[in-house]
């Protein structure tokens, strides 16, 4: 068992606390088809960023806006097998309100509607693509999700299933736990995290004598 002290804890939503891949998928799919891309490719490259990002790199010369009110339209209707992951809802239930919060490269809306979908509590302040100028691998969404704690990135620790999201919490100056939800271990490893975890079901939190949030990866928890 690892034992971590901090101020709070800062999540990433898709993959860490709700399984949206199929929706995820279809979507990204039915785009990367319409504008002649290999879907797998896209599907891949899409997970884990804003979904402008993925729109720039691979048309640079379209309308991004406009690409992207269309991607998230059809994510939004899309909720087909979106499902809280194995210990999200115990683990959130656990933590104060103000010891917790989302940090997301989704859109605030489709956070809100892949939330309630799952049925998970939506947090007082949440970090969404609609709050910051760049996204990750930048830290700067863990910066504002740390902010809005009251805390300093350095006492939160971050909990990603994706490289760019493990490198914005590194760059951020957190500690990370990253989940095998998504990605391989090699994958996973690539990106630095600090722990790594099958899922939330492995995470028990406490608030210690002290006043800290006291973490415990029951198993796995080593790179």
């Amino acid at each position: 068992m690892t034992i971590l002290k901090c101020c709070a804890l800062l999540f990433d939503l898709d993959g860490v606390l709700i399984d949206s891949t199929p929706a995820v998928a279809r979507v990204w799919h039915s785009w990367a088809t319409a504008h002649g891309f290999d879907p797998k490719k896209v599907v891949k490259m899409a997970h884990g960023r804003p979904s402008r990002t993925t729109i720039r790199e691979l048309l640079p010369h379209a309308d991004i806006d406009q690409e992207d009110r269309e991607v998230e339209r059809m994510e939004i209707e899309d909720l087909a097998g979106v499902a809280p992951l194995p210990g999200a809802l115990r683990l959130l239930d656990s933590l104060p309100a103000q010891r917790w919060t989302i940090a997301t490269s989704c859109t605030r809306p489709l956070a809100e509607v892949r939330l309630r979908a799952a049925g998970l509590p939506i947090p007082k302040t949440m970090v969404t693509s609609s709050d910051v100028r760049i996204g990750k691998p930048d830290p700067e969404p863990y910066l504002k999700a740390a902010a809005s704690l009251n805390c300093s990135p350095a006492d939160c620790v971050v909990v990603e299933d994706v490289p760019a999201g493990i490198r914005a919490g590194k760059a951020a100056g957190s500690r990370v736990v990253a989940f095998l939800t998504t990605m391989t271990r090699s994958e996973i490893q690539s990106a630095g995290p600090d722990f790594i975890v099958p899922n939330c079901e492995d995470i028990s939190a406490r608030i210690n004598a002290n006043g800290l949030l006291q973490l415990e990866l029951l198993s796995g928890s080593s790179i």
